[in-house]
């Protein structure tokens, strides 16, 4: 391929609303033009590496024994209605009425349309198990979309659903697109891992997501670098202190804390730390007021605790709650002297502690000397409500958890019957009885792998893709190639010899300026280039560079395409 017959239009400057490298670089590369809010156009550049996602994708699909069909876009609402999304969804879903005022949706996800066919489709056990998978548009309506394609309102996805007679035949295929997923994201060349997650809003039970590490990631990772153990840390599991609650050394006390409503700012004040320290988080589900105790040095996890008894689900107390219920504002609540119906549920690391400090129910003051048993009765439940912190122990006893971030592209679920059962999606078992389906989900963002990729694999001088999604896999670039005959006579001969080998070539054959056209070559992230400059030729040489190397290497004409070959995967 020729530029000049391709369309290269490279940018010098970031876009002003770009947050994060990739946004940055994929319009300054020309990967991608923005339309409107989170909704871009794929140029000619970036559709080859989609294109090349979405082959290995496909290969691996197919490979794994799924089945291949592709779903409308626009979705009836009645189909949402009887799943009990259509309102739960909530606004990511775009709704829109026809001409005649009936409800559809743009789909976000198709496990309704997909139960829809089952339904229809399957009657009998023996047509089961069957998976099928479809690689699609999706629009979500994001509030905020940001970070260019990485969290964009339309997107292309990977969506597949299973079908099973029973549950150990679903557990079976979830195993194999656990593996399948783990071939496609090293064959994508990607650095990742695959972490245990909440279902969150597709429903269902199991589930694990797979992420792309990288320093710029929403998500945090906890997993133990001495053991398999990776986790979400909305799902990761905090374990109880090993060591028991001490007995009370000190009395109870209350102390002057005046403008100091942060557990930070209150251990500062008294000289003590924060690990001493206890914060309430004053909550509400259905009218009930609650307060959830912590350790000042850790956080809430929103997650794991909306699974609590009685807190499905919960929201924070607003001020006024707060003052009516306790007589106090936020900053100096705490669990002493609280009327009795007020419930306070404390984390493991709290119900071991003694001696602490947490606010007294009175503006400007603290309680320090806080014991379970004597100043305050032990919570009727002890529970699991934080985040994990680096450091942890981990829940498999194998070592201690570290923290990474990363970068969500894929899911699986066992959604189980969260869907046949809604939506009367039945067949007939070996004894003639109607049985509900067993169902699996298994998502990945083909467009948001080519963000991550960036995100991953990239330095000052712009992308470098991993070998297996480059738009191209070697750059060939002649200086002066219109201006010199010997110099276009080599760069013909050598992109004609790699064409020939099946290999994937971007001949450089603008009248640019040398400076421009490394630029350029170095900015799309083209993992090999051979330079043809007039003064090599004469020593019938060219000079080779890989992506990610220092220095430039010289090769003789006559084999710069062997040498290629030999460093490209077989």
């Amino acid at each position: 391929m020729r530029v000049k017959q391709f369309f290269l239009s490279t940018l010098k400057e970031a876009p002003a609303d770009a947050e994060i490298v990739s946004h940055s670089l994929m319009i300054r590369a020309g990967l991608t033009r923005r339309l409107a809010g989170g909704i871009y156009t794929w140029m000619p550049l970036g559709l080859r590496v989609v294109r090349k996602v979405e082959a290995i994708v496909r290969e691996e699909m197919n490979r794994a024994g799924a089945v291949e069909l592709f779903m409308p876009a626009v979705q009836p609402g009645e189909l949402w209605e009887e799943s009990g999304r259509w309102q739960k969804y909530g606004p990511e879903l775009l709704r829109l009425k026809d001409r005649h005022d009936r409800d559809f949706c743009i789909g976000p996800t198709h496990e309704e349309v997909i139960t829809d066919i089952a339904r229809r489709e399957l009657r009998s056990y023996r047509q089961l198990p069957v998976h099928f998978y479809q690689i699609q548009t999706k629009f979500r309506d994001e509030i905020r979309p940001r970070f260019g394609v990485m969290r964009g309102r339309e997107f292309l996805m990977k969506d597949g659903y299973s079908f099973h007679a029973d549950y150990a035949d679903l557990q079976r295929e979830y195993r194999n697109m656990y593996d399948t997923y783990t071939r496609i994201f090293s064959r994508l060349g990607l650095k990742y891992r695959a972490v245990a997650a909440d279902t969150g809003s597709i429903g269902g039970t199991g589930s694990h997501e797979f992420h792309v590490l990288a320093d710029s990631g929403e998500d945090a990772i906890a997993f133990c670098p001495d053991s398999e153990y990776a986790a979400n840390v909305e799902l990761a599991e905090a374990l109880a202190p090993e060591t028991p609650r001490a007995p009370p050394t000190v009395p109870l006390q209350k102390v002057p804390t005046p403008g100091k409503t942060r557990c930070e700012d209150v251990a500062e004040l008294l000289g003590v730390p924060l690990a001493l320290t206890v914060k309430a988080i004053a909550v509400v589900h259905d009218d009930e007021f609650t307060l959830l105790l912590l350790r000042g040095d850790h956080e809430l996890n929103e997650v794991k605790t909306q699974k609590l008894p009685g807190l499905d689900p919960f929201r924070f107390a607003t001020e006024t709650e707060i003052e009516q219920t306790l007589n106090c504002g936020a900053g100096y609540i705490g669990p002493v002297t609280v009327h009795e119906r007020v419930r306070v549920i404390a984390d493991l690391s709290v119900a071991v502690m003694s001696d602490f400090v947490c606010g007294a129910n009175e503006a400007g003051y603290h309680l320090t000397g806080v014991n379970f048993g004597r100043d305050l009765s032990i919570p009727v439940l002890v529970a699991d409500i934080r985040k994990v912190v680096a450091g942890d122990r981990s829940p498999d006893g194998k070592g201690k958890l570290e923290i990474v971030r990363g970068i969500e592209v894929g899911h699986i679920f066992q959604l189980r019957t969260r869907y046949s059962e809604s939506m009367g999606a039945t067949f007939l078992d070996e004894n003639g009885k109607k049985r509900v389906f067993e169902m699996g989900c298994y998502g990945i963002g083909v467009t948001r792998i080519v963000g991550a990729a960036i995100e991953q694999n990239h330095d000052e001088r712009g992308i470098i893709f991993p070998e297996p999604i480059a738009p191209f896999q070697v750059a060939l670039v002649p200086m002066g190639y219109a201006r010199n005959a010997r110099i276009r006579e080599a760069a013909d001969t050598i992109h004609d010899e790699l064409t020939a080998m099946g290999i994937e070539v971007l001949l450089d054959d603008r009248d640019e300026r040398p400076g421009v056209m490394f630029a350029d070559m170095e900015l799309v992230g083209i993992p090999h280039r051979i330079v043809i400059g007039e003064r090599g030729l004469k020593d019938g040489t060219v000079e080779y560079q890989g992506r990610r190397d220092k220095m430039a290497t010289r090769v003789t004409l006559g084999d710069a395409a062997a040498v290629l070959r030999s460093k490209l995967p077989c």
